[in-house]
């Protein structure tokens, strides 16, 4: 039987429960009703509104839009909407190089080079230079991200006179992504003068590292400049530069790179005049592709790389790189490359084809699918250099 107090205390839980149910439904009503004039904010890194940011992108400057008359003054205006994206150029200086070290290596010599490649950056450079006689062919070689900051050019010309933990840092990156093989020393044996430098944050102009990225970013945009910007102006100095040398043919000059490099490349290809060629691997696709959730184009950090304000509103990718036409250009990309996928890529490559032959110089570029990871194995890179040879034809 159940006493008096017992039966206060069950009264009481009801209350409490109907109380609990009627403060439930309240909040449940406030968010019903929440939701008739708010939306989401964030999921999975990007804007709830991502696809209606998406859809509104038509890149109206992009040549396939038409509208465009004449190609070389779509060329000359798309050139300036991307270089005006770059924001505020690094102040030139005379480069005043000087060599530091010299290695001989049987058919080439390498060098350290330290030179001004802006008013606000003395660098060091790696250049190989064949000793047949000139003037040569050259490639201007632009280093991957791969989230590895202390080597850079070392990715692309073995490096001597460092500390073991460098030179093994450096044999082990080449092993996992270039098939064991510097790709600068394989070219200088073959005829062509090499150069490389680092991209700011990268070995000997290191110091943020990956989770400092985005804080150098945000601190040039700061100074008015950008992070990617800043890259691409230096690249093309580095172009210059590679062109002044007494060895170096000015007219057959070729920019090369797997990943953020091979971005670099065609990137450089659309904005420089001293570049007449490129080999662009495993970095090419449409930007509405990338922009996904997981993506890895939607983690911020290495992105900032690449990102140029504003141009999203006027041109996608294979757009920028469409500038470059009608100059010799090779894209590679990989199958089973995970950072960008097959739809996206022959998307793109589909889009960089009409610009070439509407050119009549759908000869000059190649486009192919690989069944290869994100790398530049050594298949790759044969294909690559035969390519690039029968445009330039370098000495034996």
């Amino acid at each position: 039987m159940m006493t008096q107090s017992s039966k206060v205390l069950v009264k009481n839980m009801n209350q409490s429960a109907m109380a609990l149910s009627a403060v439930l439904a309240f909040v449940h009503a406030a968010h019903a009703a929440e939701s008739q004039f708010q939306s989401p904010g964030v999921q999975d890194k990007l804007p709830a509104f991502y696809e209606k940011l998406a859809s509104r992108m038509d890149y109206p400057l992009s040549w396939l839009g038409g509208g465009h008359d004449s190609y070389p003054a779509w060329q000359k205006q798309a050139r300036a909407k991307v270089v005006e994206c770059l924001l505020t150029p690094p102040p030139a200086a005379p480069f005043e190089p000087k060599v530091i070290a010299e290695q001989d290596r049987g058919s080439y010599v390498a060098r350290k080079v330290v030179f001004s490649l802006t008013g606000d950056s003395r660098v060091l450079a790696l250049l190989l230079l064949p000793k047949s006689a000139g003037p040569h062919p050259a490639v201007l070689l632009l280093h991957d991200h791969g989230a590895k900051f202390d080597i850079g050019k070392e990715k692309v010309i073995q490096p001597w006179d460092e500390s073991p933990e460098k030179i093994e840092s450096a044999r082990k990156w080449v092993e996992r992504s270039y098939g064991s093989r510097f790709i600068g020393d394989e070219l200088a044996r073959r005829g062509y003068v090499c150069l490389a430098t680092d991209m700011l944050n990268w070995s000997d102009r290191g110091g943020g590292g990956y989770e400092q990225q985005q804080a150098v970013a945000a601190n040039l945009l700061q100074f008015g400049t950008s992070f990617a910007g800043l890259i691409a102006h230096e690249d093309m100095r580095a172009a210059e530069f590679l062109a002044s040398q007494a060895e170096v043919d000015p007219k057959r000059i070729a920019a090369m790179g797997l990943s953020v490099g091979a971005y670099r490349t065609w990137q450089l290809a659309a904005l420089s005049d001293r570049i007449a060629a490129g080999v662009s691997v495993c970095w090419m696709a449409t930007r509405k592709a990338l922009m996904v959730p997981k993506n890895n184009a939607t983690g911020g950090q290495s992105a900032f790389t690449m990102i140029h304000p504003g141009l999203g509103n006027q041109l996608d990718y294979p757009d920028v790189a469409s500038i470059a036409c009608p100059k010799p250009m090779m894209f590679l990309a990989g199958r089973k490359d995970g950072l960008f996928p097959v739809s996206a890529v022959e998307e793109a490559f589909a889009r960089m084809r009409r610009v070439w032959e509407s050119q009549r110089a759908g000869a000059n570029l190649e486009l192919r699918l690989c069944d290869a990871p994100h790398e530049f194995n050594t298949t790759m890179q044969d294909e690559a250099f035969t390519w690039l040879a029968a445009r330039f034809q370098p000495a034996k």
